[in-house]
């Protein structure tokens, strides 16, 4: 009897011991994602909404865009801890990214533009092979997203005519649960549909089984990480491939040194003229931090 209740103990103990370290290491780690931008949509919607003035000065995308992919791919990595999230582009050799560059056969476009609400369905994902641990260096050639969960928060460092980090408060999301559930990197995930406070509409899966109010493209205010994350008038989505926990912090060197910092209103100032207009009545703070985040 005494043998038996020593079995139970040692169990129990053990059981405990193993939930604790769960519950360390789920705060901690990296998720690998990938953001698919659909781009033969995307393009027919801005010639949608630029028709005319693009025939004027004798543009038409329309008989090319047939002859384009569906859509592009690129993998990011987010590092999260308990109190903030760094999302970056994987590191890649350049063989890997002159192979990647001929394979789509079109340029990167992001533009946000007015389209219906369909989900889009992703491609099937899973738990796939650890991809390379990035400390930084790739921010040496794009786009890196900060976001302070304590604060609240947010740095953009871009490359433009130069680098630039843009500092900017988290906008607020409004997000309504559903009972809807789906599978992401081996993760039941919860959907929630939200609107920013622009009423940029998205669609959000999260998973409670990492506790980290966070997700990619700033986005927030969820209780666990966001796995999945839909904007269907930008024709974009996230979603998680692989997700490895650690111990380790978020990394602090993403930050390149000469960059030019600023905050979002002074970029705005600047760079406001260069932005695509696709939508009407918006302020030029809004249209750039679309172009900026998603």
């Amino acid at each position: 009897m005494i043998r038996t209740y020593l079995t139970i103990i040692i169990c129990f103990v053990a059981s405990l011991s193993l939930q604790a370290q769960y519950a360390y290491f789920g705060s901690r780690g990296t998720i690998s994602f990938d953001k698919i931008i659909y781009t033969k949509a995307l393009m027919r919607q801005m010639s949608n909404d630029m028709g005319s003035k693009m025939m004027d000065r004798g543009l038409n995308f329309m008989e090319h865009i047939d002859k384009m992919p569906d859509s592009r791919t690129e993998k990011l990595n987010l590092y999260f801890d308990e109190n903030a999230t760094v999302l970056m582009p994987e590191e890649t050799t350049t063989t890997e990214k002159q192979a990647r560059e001929i394979k789509m056969g079109a340029p990167s476009i992001t533009a946000s533009g007015r389209a219906g609400r369909n989900q889009g369905v992703p491609r099937s994902v899973g738990k796939s092979n650890q991809r390379s641990t990035l400390r930084g260096g790739a921010s040496k050639n794009g786009k890196v997203l900060y976001q302070d969960l304590k604060t609240g928060k947010a740095e953009i460092q871009l490359d433009i005519d130069e680098k630039y980090l843009l500092s900017e408060t988290l906008d607020s999301i409004t997000w309504r649960f559903t009972e809807e559930f789906r599978n992401i990197a081996g993760i039941n995930c919860r959907r929630v549909n939200g609107a920013s406070k622009d009423s940029l509409y998205l669609i959000a899966y999260y998973a409670e089984e990492i506790p980290v109010s966070a997700g990619p493209a700033l986005s927030h205010g969820l209780p666990g990480m966001i796995l999945g994350l839909v904007i269907p008038e930008m024709h974009i989505q996230y979603w998680a491939t692989n997700i490895a926990y650690t111990n380790n912090l978020v990394p602090t060197d993403w930050r390149d040194k000469k960059s030019k910092q600023m905050q979002l209103e002074e970029f705005t100032a600047l760079f406001g003229r260069y932005m695509p207009r696709n939508r009407q009545n918006e302020s030029a703070k809004k249209r750039i931090l679309e172009q900026l985040v998603y």
